[in-house]
């Protein structure tokens, strides 16, 4: 059924109405939208696993042998290392800024319970939710390694002051600063390269940390011991005082739109030395690097947060553009061509039984057909009385 001319151009105003409001929001979505999805979720739980690599040095100190009366320091070899790393969000946290807690354990696996266990730390650090760095306050974090006689962990506080659990959104090929926990202290970690991993897009960064002391950065009892000459390996009685170092080279293959790290590595090496340059007695050495499992675990948190900035930073604006334009043409079409439809045909002004227009103005038709018949006019017939 046609319809109107007023309901005509009431549809073409709602076209061009809903039109431009599609366009509104498709210009709208990847300025707001993404803005809020281009952030770390609040609702973050991540583990991540590493293990010693298979044909190279892992060593560990046999801490007993350093107490023992008799003997020089003993070091296992071979030994199977894990470490783990759980990372949860914890208050304070909110639109801008997080606090993320990650509790990492350091396990030879080849012993039980306690024994097993090299080293155990809670670390805490308030970060802006978009570029990952930690906030401008003091202190913007903690870090635990001891705990007291209840077994809770003594927090001290410590500045951080660079990447550490995530990149920034969007990474850049470039160099940023990165914060090693074990030094407390913050390194260049460079580009390296761009490449794939299962076929994911990733960036290659790599730090290298300097020969640190370790009795400069925390003064516990066994960064820094004094033992008989003949425990340390050397020759003679004397006591010798020996200072823990410890260096890295940390391996970070990093995915760039969300700054999701999918694979990590660590060569660290913790030693007992009189010089930092010439190692005496190893503490650990190993190449730890990601698992599998934790590999395509981070590959799949990084996937789903690339398939929301595609979805609302390009797959919704280009479908509301164009459903936008097209209402808009079509509502521009149908206002366009509402006023000119033919008016409906109608009763003619005209008498009955002659025609309107020009015609009207001649003498009436007359017909062929014989008074009487069945369309014949009725006559007057003429009533006179005493008839």
């Amino acid at each position: 059924m046609a319809l109107s001319a007023g309901t005509r151009r009431t549809v073409a105003c709602l076209l061009v109405g809903l039109g431009a409001l599609l366009v509104v929001m498709a210009l709208l979505i990847p300025t707001y939208t993404v803005g809020k999805l281009s952030k770390t979720p609040l609702d973050l739980e991540i583990t991540t696993v590493a293990v010693n690599q298979p044909g190279q040095d892992s060593l560990v100190l046999d801490s007993k042998s350093l107490t023992a009366p008799e003997g020089a320091a003993k070091v296992d070899t071979n030994v199977p290392i894990v470490s783990q790393r759980f990372l949860t969000v914890e208050d304070p946290s909110d639109a801008d800024e997080m606090t993320i807690q990650a509790g990492q354990t350091l396990r030879r696996i080849d012993k039980q319970g306690d024994t097993g266990l090299l080293t155990a730390t809670v670390d805490r650090v308030t970060i802006d939710r978009v570029d990952g760095m930690p906030v401008d306050k003091e202190p913007n974090g903690s870090i635990a390694v001891t705990t007291n006689k209840e077994g809770e962990s003594i927090a001290d506080p410590v500045q951080h002051t660079g990447l550490q659990y995530r990149f920034p959104i969007g990474t850049e090929k470039k160099t940023y600063p990165y914060f090693d926990l074990n030094a407390r202290a913050t390194f260049d970690i460079n580009f390296v390269e761009e490449t794939e991993i299962n076929s994911m897009k990733v960036y290659h960064f790599q730090q290298t940390i300097p020969a640190t002391s370790m009795w400069d950065v925390v003064q516990t009892p066994t960064n820094k011991l004094t033992l008989p000459a003949a425990k340390w390996g050397l020759e003679g009685d004397a006591p010798v005082t020996m200072t823990r170092y410890y260096t890295n080279v940390r391996d970070v293959w990093v995915e760039p739109d969300t700054g999701t790290v999918i694979k990590g590595g660590e060569q660290i090496h913790l030693y007992y030395a009189q010089n930092a340059n010439k190692p005496d007695v190893t503490a650990l050495k190993s190449n730890l690097i990601f698992d599998e499992n934790t590999i395509e675990s981070q590959i799949s948190v990084a996937e789903e947060n690339i398939d929301k900035l595609s979805l609302f930073g390009r797959t919704m604006p280009i479908i509301f553009g164009i459903l936008g334009v097209l209402a808009i043409i079509g509502g521009v079409v149908l206002g366009l061509t509402g006023g000119s439809t033919s008016a409906p045909a109608g009763r003619s002004n005209a008498p009955y039984g002659r025609p309107s227009g020009p015609a009207a103005t001649g003498p009436a038709p007359t017909t062929g057909r014989p008074r009487g018949g069945d369309d014949a006019p009725t006559e007057q017939i003429d009533i006179r009385k005493n008839l």
